[in-house]
């Protein structure tokens, strides 16, 4: 039980009723080697000047050498990405084993087909809890596909579906 008087569980179920896109945050470390982890924490926080945050928990072994480069890109997955989003999720050195990307300005992979892109230096990091708030200053963004992002919704993977 929490200070708050609830436990985890049921902070967990009733923040699952709010939808949250799925992003995929890279970067390459020094060799080439390109890091990638999976996070459906991500917002804009400012226009000016261009900033972003994502939050990625304490507990992550990618964050901290993502942290230490120092540059970023987020990539925001659409609706028929879910099996790349499982293959970078999952442990092990194979998470871009036959995914195709480019290279951003700046050096961190750009997936194919993402919806979009945003390409980013690491502005600052706060503590939050059993989490950090990575915030990056925004170097250039595109839109790669018009289409329908990944979203995770009450522990599942869905798309959007538009009402009018």
């Amino acid at each position: 039980m929490s200070e708050a008087g609830f436990d985890s569980a049921t902070f967990r179920r009733v923040l699952g009723h709010y939808p949250t896109g799925v992003c995929v945050i890279t970067a390459v470390e020094e060799g080439g080697a390109p890091l990638g982890m999976v996070v459906g924490s991500f917002t804009s926080v400012s226009l000016d000047p261009p900033l972003v945050a994502f939050f990625p928990a304490k507990s992550s072994s990618t964050w901290p050498r993502i942290e230490k480069l120092g540059r970023f890109c987020v990539n925001i997955l659409a609706a028929d990405q879910l099996s790349l989003c499982r293959q970078i999720a999952s442990p092990g050195p194979d998470k871009f084993r036959d995914i195709a990307h480019r290279a951003s300005a700046n050096g961190s992979p750009i997936l194919d087909n993402v919806v979009a892109w945003i390409d980013c230096t690491l502005d600052a990091v706060h503590e939050a809890g059993d989490h950090h708030i990575a915030i990056g200053r925004v170097a250039a963004l595109e839109v790669d596909r018009a289409e329908r992002p990944l979203l995770f919704f009450q522990g599942s993977y869905g798309e959007f579906a538009l009402l009018d």
